[in-house]
């Protein structure tokens, strides 16, 4: 096979490179893997678009290259035999060395940059090189050749209105890529043509502006009231800025005349964030739809290239690009491709020769193209929408292309890229050079463009004048996660009660006895599972459960109801403690398993438990994205252990505290933190419940008004809820109040660690039945509760610490003289139900206890709370750890020492005596 492109007269002569381009299988396989290193990508002419100088000899296409495989010019023009791996050929099977040569530098080495040569699938590289190699693909009818300049004019008329009106404002506009919105569109349009009905897209704040208004087909008014000033906002929270909003839009797709749902998930500036949202959002989307395979629901995720290649997340949301429960089936990536970051250049900003090289790892093929050649993005983008829905797999578009203004419209580049910017100042615009180029074939003429653009120029000015007569500003239109019906026409709540969340004493059984069986014959499970389950047979007959018991109970009722339940985090379907075990596993046959909490009910809602990759930022934001898809479930995330958290805390920062002020977008993604000072180091103790008080919204020096519905009320008015449960009941009822809340707020649970198999931490039916309901403070209800004027003491508590209390109080025998209070809910703080407990021990003296240090923990947000109640009249003293740096010691017998030290003040009566508060 070697021979059949070598001169027939010359049987040992090494293969010509242009045979070796079209086997893969033979030395330096040339232009197939390599051909995009020479290629035309930089629209500017001045740098490479990778950073790898080394351009393979073999590449080189001159004449005088032909004696290095001892060919002569002659030998060009000689006939060959075309093998069945190349569709150069078209028709032809036999073509001359010189056309060999030509058509497949016209493939591989100009305007477009191929990279798939390293994915391990005969099938899918095979059908790349037919889309690009087969001869006249790239021919375009007049048609679409006019609506991808009036697409172009478009795109850069609204950057120009934009400049001409607000000059001096930041938009962050698209000059140097306005390719970009055409590319778009023909993604959505290919896809639409190909079956799917609902398009999510997420991107950074360069051309979000210009894809709202050209793309999603936002209202220009609505867009450009966003740059007056003067307008107030409408709606509750502080807003944000305009290249950060999202929108939702249900329109017909006017190429296919299909109709299309188009939603831009809003984002902050912490670039890539964003990624896992979306997918998220759109894995949802698809599982509510039942569309398992992703033909009707699908992402788009637009990049920068600084970004792309520098932050971690864009890692961590391929890898969960083909984990069976986080698969969106293929999401299309669109790099634009500055060749700089911020004024970073990328021999500074990136070790790997592309942006785009991270994609490598799923097997993501990879094109990269000239962004000033509108015809080869455009066949590109229709080529990558095919590769998604032929392959369900991700696929990268890399537009190669510049930034003609700075980072943003009042920065200055030359300052730090003189050569660059001069060449940019001397760029022709790429729609003049696409008009230009259709004027002089014919295809327009200079009068239909002109009219094209001042169509456009009429459509903005009028927008522009409609706009002046607005009055302010509602962020509610730009919501991009609508739930139709949930809230009232206005967006509020349809009542601001919350049904009760105890439930019938048979539901509590059945469930329990489903959890503590194997519903399905013939599986074998591990032995030490077999005696969890007849642990949790036991609890049943004793009506008692434990709190994983409690954890199965709220979410099989809530699966009753036709809830939705997503359980999602590292090693969540044993659970990090061995106390979960919601998947079971036949210990005689590979991969069988069995999810009894599918077999509660015929028609219940499905149950999804996870194990997800070990990831926190992309995991988190995949759930967070997730829940933002519908709020008729109740999606949860698990951290390992409560510190975990830390690695994702850009999405909790930017997403779930702000969300909703910001974007106006409920969300009731639960979070679940093991958290507690165990003696076992200081990683894996405390989940650090000062942050997410620390980012509450609830106002600790205004004194409520206690009304009737003051705690469903309280909840609405407050960015979050924080909670920490000391009871598998309370536990169940907050699971359960998440979902039946006419409203959604974001639940954050510090959960337990040896609490999990405490003998005292365990509840009873009867606090779980038709009737029981969440305890935002938990009383005493002890010896020192029924002679409330003899207690000397009020300890108030939260969390696992009450056990060790309770223990100490016992040993020294203060039952009357001591009462132990426990905080479960602490924000938004329930300020009615602690005054009634201050009130109700007049001479007791009152402390807060917590095993966390000073500077950590609940005390600096309880303390001005309680002072607000106190009228400053009382103090609340504070017994616990000393400050530190770190959240807890590494060594087993300081834990011990610094517990009982603090459990000593707690019940020493006389150790405030004296003191000022």
């Amino acid at each position: 096979m070697l021979n059949r492109l070598n001169h027939p007269g010359a049987p040992n002569r090494q293969p010509m490179y242009g045979f070796i381009l079209m086997f893969p299988d033979t030395p330096n396989a040339g232009l197939k893997i390599r051909g995009h290193h020479v290629a035309q990508l930089d629209p500017l002419g001045i740098l490479d678009a990778d950073l790898d100088s080394f351009v393979p000899s073999d590449l080189i296409t001159t004449i005088d290259k032909l004696a290095f495989y001892d060919l002569r010019e002659a030998d060009l023009d000689k006939e060959f035999q075309l093998p069945t791996t190349t569709f150069i050929g078209g028709s032809e099977h036999t073509l001359s060395l010189r056309e060999i040569i030509r058509r497949l530098e016209s493939t591989y080495c100009q305007h477009i940059g191929l990279e798939f040569m390293f994915i391990n699938d005969v099938e899918q590289c095979q059908w790349i090189r037919q889309k690009f190699e087969t001869p006249g693909v790239m021919q375009f009818s007049s048609e679409e050749k006019r609506t991808l300049l009036a697409r172009l004019v478009r795109s850069m008329r609204f950057e120009d209105f934009l400049a001409r009106k607000w000059s001096s404002e930041k938009r962050f506009g698209l000059e140097g890529c306005e390719v970009m919105i055409p590319a778009l569109k023909t993604i959505i349009d290919k896809s639409s043509e190909m079956g799917i009905e609902n398009v999510i897209l997420g991107m950074p704040h360069r051309g979000r502006l210009n894809v709202l208004a050209n793309v999603i087909r936002k209202d220009l008014e609505q867009i450009f009231c966003q740059f007056d000033p003067k307008l107030e906002a409408a709606d509750e929270g502080s807003g944000d800025v305009k290249y950060h909003l999202g929108m939702y839009h249900e329109r017909i797709n006017r190429v296919t005349n299909r109709n299309i749902t188009l939603s831009l998930v809003a984002n902050p500036s912490h670039l890539e964030a964003v990624d896992p949202v979306v997918q998220g959002k759109t894995k949802a989307e698809q599982f509510y739809r039942g569309d398992a395979q992703g033909k009707k629901v699908m992402s788009i995720l637009v990049h920068g290239d600084a970004a792309f290649a520098g932050q971690g997340v864009v890692y961590e949301t391929f890898h969960l690009s083909d984990l069976p429960s986080y698969t969106t089936n293929g999401t299309v990536h669109v790099v634009v491709n500055n060749q700089i970051g911020f004024t970073t250049d990328p021999r500074m900003a990136r070790s790997s020769p592309y942006p785009t090289d991270v994609a490598r790892v799923v097997n993501a093929p990879i094109f990269h193209v000239n962004a000033d050649d509108p015809e080869a993005v455009i066949y590109v983008c229709s080529v990558a929408a095919e590769w998604r829905n032929t392959f369900n797999k991700d696929v990268v578009v890399d537009l190669v292309c510049y930034r003609r203004r700075g980072h943003n419209e009042m920065d200055e580049p030359m300052f730090t890229q003189p050569l660059m910017y001069k060449q940019i100042h001397r760029q022709v615009p790429v729609l003049k050079k696409y008009a230009d180029k259709l004027i002089a074939e014919g295809t327009v003429t200079l009068q239909e463009f002109e009219e094209e653009i001042a169509k456009y120029d009429r459509i903005c000015e009028e927008a522009y004048g409609r706009s002046k007569d607005k009055k302010i500003l509602h962020i509610k239109h730009w919501l991009d996660s609508p739930w139709p019906g949930f809230f009232n026409v206005d967006g509020e709540p349809k009542s601001m009660t919350c049904p009760a969340t105890g439930i019938p004493e048979d539901v509590l059984t059945h469930i329990g006895e489903v959890a503590s069986s194997v519903p399905l014959k013939d599986f074998k499970i591990h032995t030490g599972l077999s005696r969890i389950l007849r642990g949790r047979a036991d609890m049943i007959k004793n009506r008692t459960v434990d709190w994983a018991l409690a954890e199965y109970m709220a979410f099989g009722s809530l699966l009753k109801e036709g809830i939705h339940v997503r359980l999602s985090g590292q090693d969540v379907e044993r659970g990090t403690f061995s106390h979960r075990h919601h998947v079971l596993h036949d210990q005689e046959v590979d991969r069988r398993t069995c999810v009894p909490m599918n077999h509660l009910w015929p028609d219940q809602a499905p149950y999804t438990v996870c194990n997800s990759s070990l990831s926190e930022y992309g995991v988190l934001g995949f759930e967070l994205g997730y829940a933002m898809a519908s709020p008729n479930a109740l999606v949860l995330w698990e951290a390992q252990f409560g510190d975990f958290h830390n690695t994702a805390q850009c999405i909790i920062d930017q997403f779930i505290s702000t969300g909703q002020a910001k974007w106006v977008r409920h969300n009731g993604i639960v979070l679940l933190l093991p958290h507690g000072m165990e003696g076992m180091g200081p990683e894996h103790s405390s989940a650090r419940p000062e942050r997410f008080l620390q980012m509450s919204n609830d106002d600790s020096d205004a004194y409520p008004v206690f009304t009737e519905d003051f705690e469903v009320s309280q909840l609405y008015d407050c960015n979050w809820i924080v909670v920490n449960c000391s009871t598998p009941a309370n536990y169940f009822h907050v699971l359960r109040r998440q979902v039946l809340l006419p409203f959604r707020k974001p639940l954050i649970i510090f959960t337990p660690k040896s609490l999990l198999r405490h003998p005292e931490a365990k509840s009873s039916f009867d606090q779980m039945v038709s009737g029981a309901s969440f305890q935002r403070v938990i009383p005493e209800d002890g010896a020192a509760a029924q002679t409330p004027e003899q207690v000397r003491r009020l300890i108030f508590c939260t969390g696992k610490v009450y056990y060790d209390l309770v223990k100490e109080r016992s040993s020294q025998g203060l039952e009357e003289q001591v009462a132990i209070t426990r905080l479960e809910q602490i924000s938004p703080f329930p300020f009615d139900l602690i005054k009634q407990e201050a009130e109700k021990y007049p001479g007791a003296e009152l402390v807060w206890c917590q095993e966390e240090h000073k500077n950590m923990g609940y005390y600096d947000y309880i303390s001005p709370r309680f002072m607000t109640i106190l009228s400053r009249a009382r103090p609340i003293w504070y017994v616990g750890r000393d400050p530190a740096a770190a959240p807890a010691t590494g060594n087993r017998n300081t834990h011990l020492v610094s517990l009982k030290k603090f459990l000593d003040t707690a019940f020493n009566l006389q150790a405030f005596e004296g003191k000022t508060f």
